[in-house]
């Protein structure tokens, strides 16, 4: 089965001109056209252009994923390179989890510090706490806090 540029973008919860963005960017070497120079995608191409997404997901440059499109159609004599870039962006993407997760950590401080607040009426109630009244979670947050 064939697909449109639409229908495919439909597939992949992107805009049409995303699709069509990768196409001049040369990271859609795989897609065929049609007699009126159509993009017409099959169902294999899903899984490139799945591919595609992730590793825009990541943070990678569309320089660095047209690199990795051409390795992939060179063939196996790039396994190791594709290897190379795909541990590099799992490096990069374990980094942003766990900057993330310390961003979770200080929204999870802010929240029972404002719930607390809320709940007192008033924000000056931290400032009669002792440390072993803050939630164990919570006391590195708030005595940083408490010292900036």
């Amino acid at each position: 089965m064939l697909y449109t540029v639409g229908e495919m973008a439909k597939r992949l919860n992107v805009a049409p001109s995303t699709l069509r963005y990768y196409d001049k960017e040369g990271l859609l070497p795989f897609v065929e056209r049609s007699e009126g120079g159509n993009r017409m995608f099959k169902e294999e191409d899903f899984e490139w252009l799945h591919i595609i997404e992730c590793l825009k997901k990541t943070g990678m440059s569309i320089k660095d994923i047209k690199t990795f499109i051409d390795w992939c159609v060179e063939g196996d004599a790039t396994i190791a390179k594709r290897l190379d870039l795909i541990d590099r962006q799992r490096k990069a993407v374990s980094e942003q989890i766990g900057q993330m997760e310390e961003t979770l950590k200080t929204l999870d401080f802010k929240h029972w510090y404002y719930e607390t607040a809320k709940a007192a009426g008033t924000c000056k109630i931290h400032e009669t706490m002792n440390p072993e009244d803050i939630p164990p979670e919570y006391r590195d947050n708030y005595l940083q806090s408490q010292t900036t």
